[in-house]
């Protein structure tokens, strides 16, 4: 199999419509892993992704009558994209069955492209039997995303490109795996040129469905997939892409949701070019690699294989990670609600650290609860440092930097309406984001009257923005306005705001 697929790549016409993507060294990422990485570019082809190479090479081998009856794919997006050009290359009309789920962005582009579009499903499996459906139905030709040889060889170019443009050998190439037919192609051609290079494929956790064909030895279809990297979220490998993985892919690496977006970040810092959560999949398996074998001064390359991003899952990602770099640490963290403990607390935690995250509101008389993120530059290392510190300081302290609930809710959700609150005042702040204004806020904050509520959150702005109750006897207001003043931070009073009387606001008051 692998013999044939290298036939046809040497002979596969994708620069009709492809273009030869760079091979570029990473060299923040390279310094930082101790190893070479380059990045093999496909997020630079017309349609953003490798999968115009494959698509289009399957498409040229058509028969005037099957052109002329039309194409039909199912994808969640990039090989949607890739059939739209390359149909509209040869003059073919195309319909492409895409998940409901599909970013819109991808959706408009196949629209752009002159495809016909039908949105069908949850999941990639769900469009790919309503497409199988319309073939029938309709007469038309099927172009598979992955499980076809011509569309393999295709993306066996991208391994041709990069034999060429490195001198020697590489030691282990990272590739993305969803349906299987890149690292079928890419594995097919370096294993006959460059027998010792590994290579490894790389999986969500929760759509790792060559992973778990590989252990069981046969195709299996995941129950439930996860979409979050919707562009390999398939829940079986294709035939002819297992087949070829037996032989030729010597490990599979699944990296966590948090570590994909800890590596769109890592390719943004080299490139300033945004992968979408797929496309990065490759070095965040190259970075999960280095750290469990321990390996330095390896020339290592990984695929950059998409850039179809969705600009609102941007938000989503930028939050995640920094825990999927281990430099933050999220935890809950259990204190006396008595005078001076909210300020002995922020002087304990903040006096070296930098903290990105303070949520707390006053619950009950004896104890209080804050949910509290720091930066942790050491990683595991220093989270346990911090951990312990907390603990010989009699603090009760839980870990929550691995708990998704926490992350993808309680974070956003700490507060609410509070029971015996008097005289709480509520002002929103601004002050700037720059080490030891948090803490200085804090501490001077907590000198005179009682804070009972409290949010902040590092959104990576040049100014910090703090939202603070604080309880002050009706007489004193004059006296804590000034005070305010004298801080020097930009202020607002929210007392009347709908939000604050809605959700916020003490039931007693």
């Amino acid at each position: 199999m692998p013999e044939e697929i290298l036939k046809r790549v040497l002979t596969a016409p994708v620069y009709d419509v492809a273009r030869e993507t760079p091979l570029e060294l990473a060299p923040l990422l390279s310094k930082r892993l101790q190893n070479k990485i380059y990045l093999k570019r496909e997020d630079l082809q017309p349609v953003f992704s490798f999968k115009l190479r494959g698509a289009y090479n399957r498409m040229v081998q058509l028969s005037d009558e099957e052109k002329k009856a039309g194409v039909i794919a199912a994808s969640a997006g990039n090989h949607a994209q890739g059939v739209a050009l390359a149909a509209s290359k040869l003059g073919v009309e195309a319909t492409i069955v895409m998940p409901e789920t599909t970013p819109p962005i991808k959706v408009n582009a196949v629209r752009d492209m002159g495809g016909n579009v039908v949105l069908v499903g949850d999941s990639y499996d769900q469009a790919s039997a309503y497409a199988k459906k319309l073939v029938e139905e309709k007469q038309l030709t099927y172009i598979h995303p992955y499980d076809d040889l011509d569309v393999i060889a295709g993306q066996g170019t991208v391994a041709l490109e990069m034999l060429r443009q490195f001198s020697k050998p590489l030691d282990v190439i990272f590739v993305c795996v969803g349906g299987g037919g890149l690292i079928a192609g890419i594995a097919s051609v370096i294993k006959q040129v460059s027998p010792k290079t590994r290579i490894i494929g790389v999986e969500p956790e929760d759509a790792a469905c060559m992973t778990e064909a590989l252990k069981a030895n046969k195709r299996v279809v995941l129950d439930e997939v996860g979409i979050f990297a919707d562009g390999v979220a398939v829940a079986q490998v294709g035939e002819i892409p297992f087949r070829i993985a037996q032989t030729c892919v010597d490990e599979m690496i699944t990296v966590k949701t948090d570590e994909i977006c800890a590596a769109v970040k890592d390719i943004f810092e080299d490139t300033r070019a945004i992968a979408e959560p797929a496309g990065a999949l490759a070095v965040a398996g190259a970075k999960k690699f280095v750290e469990k074998y321990q390996v330095s001064g390896l020339n290592m390359a990984a695929t950059v294989s998409g850039a179809n991003m969705n600009f609102d899952r941007l938000r989503h990602i930028s939050e995640r990670t920094e825990l999927g770099e281990k430099r933050e640490a999220i935890f809950a963290v259990t204190i006396d609600e008595t005078p001076g403990s909210f300020k002995e607390f922020c002087e304990l935690l903040g006096k070296r650290r930098a903290i990105t995250e303070f949520n707390y509101r006053y619950s009950d008389s004896n104890h209080a609860v804050v949910f509290v993120g720091v930066r942790t530059e050491g990683g595991y290392a220093e989270k346990e440092a911090i951990l312990a510190e907390l603990k010989a300081a009699n603090y009760s302290v839980q870990d929550m930097s691995d708990n998704e609930m926490a992350k993808l809710h309680l974070r956003f959700m700490v507060g609410g309406h509070a029971n015996g609150v008097q005289n709480e005042l509520l002002y929103r702040f601004q002050f700037p984001e720059r080490p030891g204004a948090l803490l200085n806020f804090l501490i001077h904050m907590s000198e005179e009257w009682n804070i009972s509520l409290f949010h902040y959150r590092n959104h990576g702005s040049a100014y910090g923005r703090v939202l603070v109750g604080v309880q002050v006897p009706p007489e004193q207001h004059a006296d804590f306005e000034a005070y305010l003043e004298s801080l020097g931070y930009p202020f607002v009073n929210e007392q009347d705001n709908l939000g604050y009387q809605l959700f916020l606001r003490p039931t007693n008051d």
